[in-house]
């Protein structure tokens, strides 16, 4: 079958969304490809389609379980058998029946730290790997450094499974976050392809309030008048909770609270309520959203201020995939800045953890180590990846903190920038574009509000007005006919 044979008869469309068929074409010319396309306008068919014309499997690192899963499924129910996910969620039976027949998937799902494995790495080196993809490049750069260091020796088991062509997709990624992402791959003179990060039909708006009681009161009267369904994002995991026993005490029934301290069945539970439409709302910390292939969120609501302008968009991305105009929504308060500083404070060990780890690096009980050091698991993945990269080094110690410096100064930046959006008075969607260096576009007829935004349009009862801007039609219209 020709590639168009194959977007029609396996994935239901008669044309490509905008990006998708150049993308394809180079991955099938066998080219490395950075492409970074808008959160809901169909990543996946780039490695998907391929799939089908290249002989061998295409070997998909994602960073979440969940994401995978649901990947897995979305296949799934498209007909392919020919899918597997690598992860916890397969007993060792099972992992030991895909292990024998992994050549024989077209589709297998690996996190990074999965990938790591010297197990995995051998069989994946007897198979024909015909793609190499990383799903949610951005997180190379953004997780590498500091928590999944894993994501950093992804250029060198490239080259330990025999150099396959590699697709590394992303929805945000600044310029240089893109070098970083061709530098950590090793490659050389890919093929890039970069289209706007704008989604026309989520208007962004922000409130400001006093209080803390003045915000929760607001956050009631949105959830009871907005379209659903919807995501409120928090965080704090124990906020999550909270907020979904007030909503619900106050009518708001079909609520649930998401957060990495659920464990993987509940979460995984709690994803498919929400796509099938049992959940209207789901609280949740930054967790939940990567793989919620779900077409007709209304709202997104953010309680507390994202560290960062990428998981903003991210996150406010998951809006509004059928196209159809969505609200995303800030609610700030004075002082907001204090939590994701606490956060970023919390990431990164001490520079006392990093001098004592030192003198432990030989103690082989772990868990002993961490509560004398009264380290995270995430700080010591820190602390191991560092101090193995700079073990010939005589001061190693003082380099791990120069690291861990650089990084926390990096993170207080892009915090201090999106301080700044929030308490800007220019143009939002303006702003964002600038962030990632891009051209302004024209702006759609309900844009965020700066340029002023009556939010009843987004209640509950409110018909959809008449639009004479012929860019959002068709904009529209597109959507709803190609996305994937």
């Amino acid at each position: 079958m020709t590639k168009k044979e194959i977007l029609n008869k396996i994935f239901g469309y008669d044309t490509f969304n905008k990006g998708q068929e150049e993308i394809i074409d180079a991955v099938l010319q066998g080219h490395d490809v950075l492409a970074m396309l808008p959160t809901g306008t169909g990543k996946s068919l780039c490695y998907q389609l391929p799939a089908y014309l290249l002989e061998g499997s295409v070997l998909i690192v994602s960073p979440l379980i969940s994401l995978m899963q649901d990947q897995v499924e979305q296949l799934q129910i498209l007909g392919e058998r020919k899918v597997v996910a690598i992860n916890s969620f397969l007993n060792g039976r099972m992992r030991e029946k895909a292990f024998r027949q992994l050549n024989k998937y077209r589709f297998i799902y690996l996190s990074p730290e999965m990938l790591g494995m010297k197990s995995i790495l051998d069989r994946l080196k007897q198979i024909k790997i015909s793609l190499f993809v990383i799903d949610e490049a951005h997180c190379i750069s953004q997780w590498g450094y500091d928590f999944r260091t894993d994501y950093l020796n992804l250029g060198k088991i490239r080259l330990s499974i025999g150099k396959p062509p590699t697709l590394a997709l992303t929805a945000t990624a600044q310029p240089e976050v893109r070098e970083d992402i061709k530098q950590l791959l090793r490659f050389n003179n890919p093929k890039e392809y970069v289209y706007s990060i704008d989604r026309p039909n989520i208007s962004m708006v922000v409130e400001k309030y006093d209080h803390y009681e003045e915000k929760k009161k607001r956050l009631l009267e949105l959830v009871r008048n907005f379209k659903k369904p919807g995501i409120i994002y928090f965080s704090s995991k124990r906020l999550t909770e909270e907020f979904v026993d007030f909503l619900q005490l106050n009518g708001i029934r079909n609520v649930a609270a998401y957060h990495g301290g659920i464990n993987q069945e509940q979460r995984i539970l709690i994803q498919q309520q929400f796509l099938c439409g049992q959940l209207d709302v789901v609280c949740a910390t930054s967790a939940f959203g990567m793989g919620i292939n779900k077409k007709n969120i209304r709202f997104v609501i953010h309680y507390h201020m994202p560290g960062q302008m990428e998981s903003y968009i991210q996150e406010i991305g998951r809006a509004g995939r059928d196209g159809q105009e969505s609200i995303a929504l800030l609610l700030y308060a004075s002082g907001d800045e204090m939590l994701p500083i606490r956060l970023i404070e919390q990431e990164l060990p001490d520079d006392w953890q990093i001098n004592a780890y030192e003198s432990l690096t030989n103690v082989k009980d772990v868990g002993k180590m961490m509560a004398e050091l009264k380290i995270t698991e995430t700080q010591l993945r820190f602390l191991e990846y560092y101090f193995s990269a700079f073990r010939d080094h005589p001061e190693k110690a003082g380099k791990v903190i120069d690291i861990k410096n650089a990084r926390k100064q990096l993170k207080l930046s892009k915090l201090w920038e999106m301080s700044n959006w929030v308490n800007s008075k220019e143009c939002r969607r303006k702003q964002a574009l600038t962030y990632f260096q891009e051209t302004d576009q024209p702006s759609p007829h309900i844009c965020c509000d700066i340029c002023q935004v009556d939010l009843t349009y987004y209640f509950t009862g409110k018909k959809e007005k008449h639009k004479d801007n012929k860019q959002s039609w068709e904009w529209r219209l597109q959507k709803i006919l190609l996305e994937k």
